[in-house]
């Protein structure tokens, strides 16, 4: 969440910006800065009150040494009665800062000035594209066709188990999908991230951590008799191992990656862009997340961007890199670039990861701190995480793109060491 002295120091610019993400913020930051004088208005009566119950107290004691018992019964009761007053005082600066707390849960992360203007995804900003662009057959398949042909994976048996939304992989569909998954893991071990095996289900703290609370909770699966939550992403188990943690600037950036299996509830999908693996309830995903120094924490997002070009490229891939604009972005980000691969037999751009830098939105919530070398203060880290890469559009992506004349499917050399076979067929 935003901090209090960035809206306090100038709340104008703090409202203006808010707008580019189609954000009216006035109200709830004027509101904020007026919960603010109100507990600062009664923690200066308490700390004044306190004071006075001081000097009190210690007086008593010469008082009735004195035998001035009446003096002395009269500031007993003068203390008592502050530290009635006191405990008003105290109620209402908590009810203040818990109001303010949660107004602040509901304010969106300021957008990096280079996010561009716009609503909806048709006004996102392509960055830059590249990879073979496939020229298929006109009686190429869709992926959820070549998997049928092929027994790879099987839709309506997921249905006949769980539902729609949770398919099966049999076979190469399921030697494909580990391949990738130890593929992703190994080229991120290579570019320094520590790899972390961390829990599928998180508790409310974690949640607010990162921010799907209370924004997300609506596409989260919610364990309510242990109030537990099946992770959307390992970037909230990940990041978590930093809430309340203070760091040496000599530690970061820290570079974690973790597999896990993703579930949201994608409540209202529907139509084309849900069929086959276009959307899932529960697929695997591996994640890449730094936590990094404020002044270095653009340089780590262009590195991350550029590791994530690197594994589509690898692929063989068709992509795009597209710069979110205001209206496009989430709740918790800065600033985001979403990578897109080319489904040839969909003939339509799927989005395969988001890079994202959060600055010190979710840091302020986590109370991720590192100490300053140089003032020895502590300070809120910047926090980055992205996906490298969700897997099933990548499956789509590579099922469509790499299908041949004879109705195989080529794997992508970098790939066959992993899968252990060259062609699907």
């Amino acid at each position: 969440m935003l901090t209090l002295n960035v809206i306090k120091e100038n709340p104008e610019e703090v409202i203006a910006r808010l707008t580019k993400k189609h954000f009216d913020g006035r109200e709830p930051i004027e509101k904020i800065i007026d919960l603010d004088k109100t507990r600062r208005a009664a923690q200066a009566e308490v700390d004044k009150n306190l004071a006075e119950v001081n000097a009190l107290s210690k007086s008593i004691g010469m008082l009735m040494k004195e035998g001035k018992k009446e003096e002395a019964e009269s500031a007993k009761a003068r203390v008592a009665e502050l530290k009635e007053q006191n405990k008003k005082d105290e109620a209402a600066m908590k009810d203040a800062e818990n109001e303010m707390t949660q107004l602040l849960y509901t304010i969106p992360n300021l957008p990096h000035e280079s996010v561009p203007e716009g609503r909806v995804a048709e006004d996102n900003v392509i960055e830059r594209e590249g990879g073979p662009m496939p020229h298929l057959l006109p009686d190429a398949l869709p992926h959820w066709d070549i998997a049928k042909k092929f027994d790879l994976i099987d839709f309506e048996l997921g249905v006949k188990i769980t539902g729609a939304g949770f398919p099966v992989y049999k076979g190469k569909g399921a030697r494909l999908q580990r391949a990738l998954i130890n593929f992703f893991l190994d080229n991120a071990r290579d570019a320094g991230y520590l790899e972390v095996q961390p829990p599928y289900v998180v508790n409310e703290a974690s949640g607010y951590g990162t921010g799907q609370l209370p924004d997300k909770e609506g596409q989260m699966y919610h364990c309510t008799e242990d109030n537990l939550y099946l992770i959307p992403t390992a970037e909230v188990p990940v990041t978590n191992i930093y809430r309340d943690v203070i760091l040496s600037e000599k530690e970061l950036p820290i570079k974690n990656t973790a597999y896990s299996a993703c579930f949201r509830r994608e409540a209202g999908s529907y139509g084309k862009d849900v069929r086959g693996l276009n959307r899932l309830h529960q697929f695997d995903k591996v994640e890449v997340v730094r936590i990094a120094n404020p002044k270095d924490s653009y340089k780590d997002l262009d590195e991350m961007v550029n590791y994530v070009q690197s594994l589509v490229e690898k692929l063989e891939l068709p992509w795009r890199i597209l710069r979110l604009c205001g209206g496009d972005m989430s709740f918790t980000s800065a600033l985001t670039f979403d990578f897109e691969v080319y489904s040839a037999a969909q003939k339509r751009w799927l989005e395969v990861s988001s890079v994202s830098n959060f600055e010190s939105y979710q840091a302020n919530r986590l109370k991720c701190r590192y100490r300053d070398e140089e003032s020895k203060k502590t300070q809120l880290a910047h926090t980055l995480n992205g996906s490298a890469l969700a897997l099933p559009r990548i499956v789509a992506a590579l099922l469509e793109n790499h299908q041949l004349e004879d109705g195989r499917v080529r794997i992508p050399a970098a790939l066959v060491p992993y899968t252990g076979f060259e062609y699907i067929d």
